[in-house]
């Protein structure tokens, strides 16, 4: 295979064909179900997937068939089945992305949107780019190379879904429905994730599970005075605290259900304190004036992030505006809650054990309404063969110029769990361009091109190894 020639190419094809597909990509607010529940009627997700389709069955990639399959009621996959190239190795390669979105989440920084492309400063602007409508690109760009630099690879399917930021409830029906096209599975890149820096090639080893729901404290049919009601009738919202207080410690955030909880295996441990030493630290966030981390010790900073569960509230409802705030004992308080679980957590269980908590002896009495609740696994890779780890150390000289590193991350992408499961013995390639300040999920998300192309360039190479291994 001509390397110089894999590196050109990728680099061309970003440049021309693989940005200006994506900037299309990001003008479409292809929001993920949990955010458009009448996704079907809108269209939104159909139009990223057809975009995206149009773009791969345009791409001189030999054998190479783009399709989409949608079973009835779930959202739809687009899938990239491209034939083995002089390849020995008769497995498969899975490379996952997905193409919903999270919402705008805010105000955006003048210039900029969500539905926007601006490519500013080596970077592309836009909800999606990133997070993860790059990853299509990104995987034909890499088998593009290959064809022209005369590399070879396995038979490689490029799967790409639609409900991942809604905690991809319709994946795990694909992969039952796919299992006897994708065959044995042997390698798995996964282009969803980050790293601690824009420098050198990051692989997660482990992303925490999740769980989350709707909960709903009701004390009153309707509000009432609050002069007349209060000392009466408990606030919903204390009733929420003490239900809360059930799982979460206030003071330390710590767990109190033994469900939530896990010992950290020795192996993601030493990969924590290694990355300490080297100072990649947790990933360093936006703090109000005067805020402090948790704690002050670095190894603990990022094993609260990547193996140990948290709670956030991330959305609520029966509050209104400040402004519009009258003196009332509201009827009801709503509340998101999101529980990050760590990696070897059965997700089933830990959720089960919180609707317990939640509605078990409620305090005088309230009524407890549970919605929405899902719960996904999370993910701890299988130890790496000898040829992914040499080609890691060849890749990571010749295209980063500096070796590779791996750290657990905090987020959760479904179908790592459920590929852990389905193919135990598969090498497991995790990986991304994203980094520090790339503002997933939030207000001026952005992609960093130049490490786009590098990451593409080392996925090239190790399907090019892979293929004889």
């Amino acid at each position: 295979m001509d390397e110089r020639l894999v590196r050109e190419t990728v680099r061309n094809l970003w440049a021309r064909e693989a940005l200006a597909g994506l900037s299309e990509f990001v003008a479409i607010p292809a929001l993920s179900p949990a955010f458009d529940a009448d996704w079907p009627r809108t269209g939104h997700l159909h139009a990223a997937v057809e975009h995206l389709r149009a773009y791969l069955a345009e791409r001189p990639i030999a054998g190479a068939k783009a399709e989409v399959v949608e079973l009835p009621g779930r959202t739809p996959v687009l899938l990239l089945d491209v034939p083995a190239r002089a390849a020995t190795n008769p497995e498969t390669v899975v490379v996952y992305g997905h193409l919903d979105k999270q919402p705008a989440a805010g105000t955006w920084s003048p210039g900029l949107g969500p539905w926007t492309p601006v490519v500013k400063d080596e970077k592309l602007y836009g909800r999606g780019a990133g997070d993860d409508g790059y990853a299509g690109y990104a995987a034909a760009t890499a088998l593009e190379a290959l064809h022209a630099a005369d590399g070879r690879h396995a038979r490689t399917v490029v799967l790409l879904e639609t409900g991942e930021e809604s905690g991809s409830p319709d994946l795990a029906a694909y992969l039952e429905h796919l299992a006897g096209r994708l065959g044995r599975v042997g390698l798995v890149v996964c282009l969803d994730t980050s790293g601690a820096d824009y420098e050198r090639l990051w692989l997660a080893t482990s992303l925490r599970g999740i769980a989350f729901l709707d909960l709903t404290v009701r004390v009153l049919t309707s509000g009432v005075h609050s002069g007349h009601g209060s000392g009466l009738v408990p606030s919903s919202f204390r009733v929420l605290r003490e239900l809360l207080d059930r799982i979460e410690d206030p003071r330390t955030g710590r767990m109190k259900l033994p469900e939530l909880e896990v010992g950290v295996p020795a192996d993601r441990l030493a990969e924590i304190r290694v990355a300490a030493e080297e100072g990649f630290l947790a990933p360093q966030l936006p703090l109000a004036d005067g805020v402090r981390y948790v704690t002050d010790d670095p190894v603990e900073l990022v094993l609260n992030n990547t193996w140990r569960t948290t709670l956030s509230i991330t959305g609520a409802d029966g509050l209104p505006p400040i402004l519009d705030a009258g003196n009332v004992l509201r009827p009801y308080t709503s509340l998101k809650l999101s529980f990050r679980l760590p990696p070897t957590v059965d997700a089933g269980s830990a959720l089960q054990a919180i609707e317990k908590a939640l509605t078990t002896d409620v305090p005088f009495g309230a009524q407890v309404e549970l919605a929405r609740a899902e719960a996904a696994d999370g993910w701890n890779a299988t130890p790496r063969a000898p040829w992914l780890e040499s080609t890691l150390d060849e890749v990571s000289a010749d295209v980063f110029g500096k070796p590779w590193r791996a750290l657990g991350l905090g987020g959760t992408i479904p179908f790592l769990g459920l590929f852990g499961r389905a193919y135990p013995d598969a090498q497991f390639v995790v990986t991304g361009p994203r980094g520090p300040g790339n503002n997933a999920h939030v207000p001026d998300e952005w992609l960093h091109l130049e490490q786009t192309e590098r990451v593409t360039e080392a996925v090239a190479r190790i399907l090019h190894a892979h293929a004889t291994a």
